[in-house]
């Protein structure tokens, strides 16, 4: 089947599979990249001279010959610019700077001192601005932000409701690039989390994995066929609002039962008999860890009732890998083994079998780094095509 479309397209996407098959695989001569992308080689010639042009491939030294002259090697300059990943949950703000390969060159993490827009954003200044200031200087410099946020977000980077935030209706990829002047990406932390572990970390050889952010909520990340999958308008993964329970406990988003008062850090207030204000899921792991009943009768609910959300997840779309991420993946000696005995009790027959369950390779920063993951695609611009 031929891909339709202007001589311009097709030179866009020729560009992007040459320079994706540098940064995967270089060292690499020009004929080898040829040889792996199936394009000509006057063709990939001309578009690495592009790609040098722009200073994203450069050329180091000269590779062995099968006879004749040497040729030149490329390799990706992963340092030609930096992203920003951004994550903004209920309690905190999580900065890195990536450069193009993902790799992290500075971080922060600060309290969230308001949930006021306005506020998160001059926050966001103040901590972009100090990590600035001791960033290695670069051709292309800061080339685009990703932000992943807990809530619902359209394609237009409005966010369209983040009930654990207060937002509802905020166009916040608006309002960021025309403070920063970069371009930016806002979407669902989830969907941010499974690309990150998707690309860098527990699922980098999956095909089909559902990734389940677990913190002051729950999202999730869905990944068929080494895509992500957003639904027919964007809004897939709100998994945290699947009723659990069919009288159960009233949920923000106005729904009752939802899956995330029962398993996610909700549940710290009204499963236990005592409720501390403001305790997190490091103060139960502490607790857990001095052997405290309540604690492990605590991660025991939750694990149960995680086990329940992940057993309909995988009936529903018969992933290979599930990622557990989020704060709650602290409390994984605590709550694995009631969570596996539920999945495993109640997941279809053929569902189950070679399913894997385990925990964020990139612990709480899944989220950030799938974020500036996306900015980094965006600015090479990588072309998803529809054969």
């Amino acid at each position: 089947m031929k891909i339709t479309g202007d001589q311009a397209l097709v030179k866009k996407i020729n560009k992007s599979l040459v320079l994706d098959n540098i940064r995967q695989y270089a060292p690499l001569s020009r004929t080898q990249v040829s040889q792996s992308t199936g394009l000509n080689k006057a063709t990939v010639s001309n578009l690495v001279q592009e790609l040098i042009d722009d200073q994203l491939v450069i050329e180091s030294g000269q590779g062995q010959s099968s006879g004749g002259r040497k040729p030149l090697i490329l390799l990706f300059n992963k340092n030609a610019g930096y992203a920003a990943g951004v994550e903004i949950t209920v309690n905190e703000l999580i900065l890195i700077l990536t450069n193009l390969e993902g790799e992290i060159i500075a971080n922060s993490t600060s309290p969230l001192a308001s949930h006021q827009v306005t506020d998160v954003i001059e926050q966001l200044q103040t901590e972009m601005t100090v990590l600035l200031r001791n960033l290695p200087d670069s051709i292309h410099g800061i080339i685009g932000m990703g932000v992943g946020v807990p809530g619902m977000v359209d394609e237009q980077g409005n966010v369209l409701f983040a009930p654990n935030l207060g937002w509802e209706g905020v166009a916040l990829r608006e309002q960021l690039e025309h403070l920063f002047h970069i371009p930016v990406i806002v979407d669902n932390e989830a969907n941010a989390g499974a690309l990150g572990e998707l690309q860098f970390g527990a699922g980098r050889q999956a095909q089909h994995l559902v990734y389940v952010s677990v913190g002051t909520g729950i999202g999730s990340g869905i990944i068929i066929e080494g895509e992500l999958y957003k639904g027919s308008r964007g809004y897939a993964g709100e998994t945290g609002h699947m009723s659990v329970e069919s009288y159960g406990l009233p949920c923000s988003c106005g729904s009752q039962g939802c899956w995330e008062l029962y398993a996610s850090e909700l549940a710290y207030d009204h499963a236990v008999k005592e409720p501390i204000p403001g305790s997190t899921t490091a103060d139960w792991v502490r607790r857990a860890e001095f052997d405290e009943p309540e604690a492990r009768d605590l991660f025991q609910k939750i694990g149960e009732y995680l086990g329940v959300g992940i057993t309909n997840l995988v009936n529903g779309f018969n992933p290979e890998l599930v990622i557990i991420g989020g704060h709650m993946r602290q409390a994984e000696p605590w709550i694995d083994q009631y969570l596996q005995e539920v999945v495993s009790r109640r997941t279809l027959p053929y569902h189950r079998q070679k399913l894997i369950i385990q925990y964020s390779e990139l612990q709480d920063q899944s989220t950030v780094i799938g974020t500036a993951y996306m900015a980094v695609s965006q600015f090479l611009g990588r072309v998803k095509v529809s054969l």
